[in-house]
């Protein structure tokens, strides 16, 4: 683990500059999520669950929201999940898990959580999965617990606008990467693999994923929306929106 001591400041934020390029609002998001976990909390220490965590992003913001915080972070990603807990440390569990099996949450340390967070992630699984995963997600947040999901889902009244949106953010990013002011998500991860510590984990995230994380489905705000509902949240609502993406809450 000593490499990835030493280095693992330096692919966090070397992953946050990447994934800025690609949402440079990506911080807004957490702040609303954020202070919606906040809006619920009871005075007690909070219990989080960082879904999809991937290095630890939403941890390490809500663990400088929230210092004395009880967080989780499941990821299946090997690459990613060696960076967050050499940063993170003993501050979070972290725990391995697929979700596309429906027994993911057996690898979880608790059985019931106040929030439950996941941004630009769940966008991986298809719609059938991502549904019942709303319901299994339900299960695990006590009674006023809040689910928040940050990711691309576009508003159905502004079809047209929307496209011209993701057109121009497209053009954008595309000048930055071809100006070498920021890393693209490919020139991330071929980095990754030229790292003497990372690359044996890079290897092995191939073979989990040998097709990338496909497929890649991004339904309008309103189907989420639907799904929560259906999944049997109490209130169900847009709680942040930037552009054609969206953070959703659900409360228990």
């Amino acid at each position: 683990m000593t490499p990835y001591l030493t280095n693992a400041a330096a692919w966090q934020e070397s992953w946050d500059r990447q994934q800025e390029a690609y949402l440079p609002d990506r911080e807004h998001r957490f702040t609303a999520m954020l202070d919606a976990v906040e809006a619920i909390l009871d005075g007690e220490r909070p219990r989080l669950l960082d879904l999809a965590g991937g290095t630890g992003t939403i941890s390490l913001r809500a663990l400088r929201r929230f210092p004395d915080a009880e967080v989780t972070l499941l990821d299946l990603d090997p690459a990613l999940l060696a960076i967050a807990r050499a940063t993170l440390g003993d501050r979070v569990t972290v725990v391995t898990a697929d979700l596309n099996r429906p027994d993911w949450s057996a690898a979880l340390p608790h059985r019931e959580y106040d929030a439950v967070l996941t941004a630009t992630a769940l966008h991986w699984l298809p719609g059938d999965r991502l549904a019942r995963l709303y319901a299994e997600v339900r299960d695990l947040l006590r009674p006023g617990g809040v689910l928040l999901n940050a990711d691309h889902m576009p508003d159905d009244g502004l079809p047209q606008l929307s496209k011209r949106l993701l057109d121009r953010a497209r053009d954008r990013r595309d000048a930055r990467y071809a100006a070498g002011a920021v890393l693209s998500w490919s020139d991330w991860w071929e980095r990754a693999a030229a790292d003497p510590t990372l690359a044996p984990l890079v290897a092995r995230r191939h073979e989990i994923y040998p097709t990338g994380h496909s497929p890649e489905w991004n339904p309008p705000v309103s189907w989420h929306l639907a799904a929560l509902t259906d999944a049997g949240f109490a209130e169900v609502g847009t709680l942040w929106r930037g552009g054609t993406d969206a953070a959703v809450a659900a409360v228990r």
